[in-house]
């Protein structure tokens, strides 16, 4: 009779781990290769660029001065006036850092209550600062979102013609410097949906492996994952492709919920169109900041404030894609409401009639850049 031999728990543990490993290093057969990585430079989603897929067609004049904004303080009366304005391109991108400038000035005055002057991006985050301060705020306004000039940008965090090279200041240059610093870390404090901010992959396309230039070069903390890709790492007809990560501000949402949290911390607006100063001093408040853009030219004569005409066409929505696109002075940025289609900078003109030629220029533009790019890999 056959009688087994008492086994250890250990002998039975130790069995089982080997007999493991055996089964690991015998195999059933060959390895599967591993699969690289696909670089999701190469995922990208076309855009279906259509003559029967445009949507409309906007125009917005930058308030634009060769000298860049002004950030500066006067008396008026026993007012004190702080003029914010004259942002250029870069109106959205640095609203919070010249608003941030204009609260700095607006606390030397010791008061506690003010008036800003215009309800776009810059003024909306100028009252908002002050609001934080515990300051009381009205905003004086001829026009509310939907129907500022704010709501036309484009709207990539990037301070694009702001000044003409060689025409300002050093304390311009200082100014500028801590504007766009302020505003590129209070827009990173927005990012998510309520606010419409969020990151997102930009490609520049080139023919040559040149390096960054410009305010990328400069300043390339605020670009982060800069990199040069080339023929074969990205999908576009190009031979080399410049990315880097960006904020996209995504104004009819962006505005929207500055203005909500403005009412919901306590401020008034009034409709309102001031034609000179003196309509001003009759204001009851005490400190006015002065964020009209491009009506400061007549209000308080500044004829070194002139208008950049901005054309915009959009497409149907594509919710796939979810990048910014820049090439030979065009522009593509993908909103919820429709593909953004750009690609115009007519400096003096103010007529805010949509041009026709510019329109078809724009549109075959894309259309022939997205028609020769690469099918999404999958």
């Amino acid at each position: 009779m056959y009688t087994p031999l008492p086994v250890s728990r250990r002998t039975v543990l130790k069995t089982l781990g080997l007999s493991s490993m055996g089964l690991l290093i015998g195999g059933c057969g060959p390895k599967p290769a591993l699969r690289p990585p696909i670089s999701p430079h190469l995922r990208l989603a076309r855009v279906h660029v259509a003559r029967d897929r445009i949507i409309r067609t906007v125009v917005g004049l930058r308030p634009f001065r060769a000298s860049g904004f002004v950030i500066r303080s006067e008396s008026l009366d026993e007012k004190t006036i702080i003029h914010n304005y004259g942002h250029g391109g870069g109106g959205v991108t640095l609203s919070w850092g010249t608003a941030h400038l204009a609260m700095e000035l607006a606390l030397e005055t010791g008061k506690k209550q003010c008036a800003v002057l215009g309800c776009g991006a810059v003024g909306l985050a100028t009252a908002r600062l002050m609001q934080r301060q515990g300051w009381q705020v009205t905003i004086y306004t001829r026009e509310l979102p939907p129907d500022t000039t704010s709501n036309i940008a484009g709207a990539q965090w990037s301070p694009s013609s702001v000044f003409d090279p060689g025409q300002t200041t050093g304390t311009f240059d200082k100014q500028f410097y801590r504007a766009m610093r302020l505003s590129y870390r209070y827009f990173q404090d927005l990012a998510g949906a309520y606010y419409g901010v969020r990151w997102v992959s930009n490609y520049i396309l080139r023919n040559l492996p040149a390096p960054p230039g410009g305010i990328v070069r400069q300043y390339p903390d605020l670009y982060p994952e800069t990199k040069i890709l080339s023929t074969g790492t990205h999908p576009f007809h190009t031979a080399y492709a410049l990315h880097y990560d960006t904020m996209f501000i995504e104004p009819p949402v962006y505005l929207n919920a500055v203005l909500r949290d403005f009412y919901l911390s306590g401020g008034k607006i009034e409709i309102n169109t001031f034609t000179d100063r003196r309509e001003l001093a009759a204001l009851t408040e005490p400190v006015l900041i002065n964020c009209t853009g491009l009506g400061a030219r007549d209000l308080f004569n500044d004829k070194s404030l002139i208008p950049i005409k901005g054309q915009l066409t959009f497409l149907l929505p594509q919710h796939e894609v979810d990048y910014l696109l820049i090439h030979r002075g065009l522009y593509m940025f993908p909103r919820t409401d429709g593909i953004l289609l750009g690609g115009t900078h007519e400096r003096d003109e103010w007529s805010l009639e949509p041009d026709q030629e510019a329109i078809n220029r724009i549109v075959l533009g894309h259309k022939e850049v997205f028609d020769q790019m690469d099918s999404p890999v999958t």
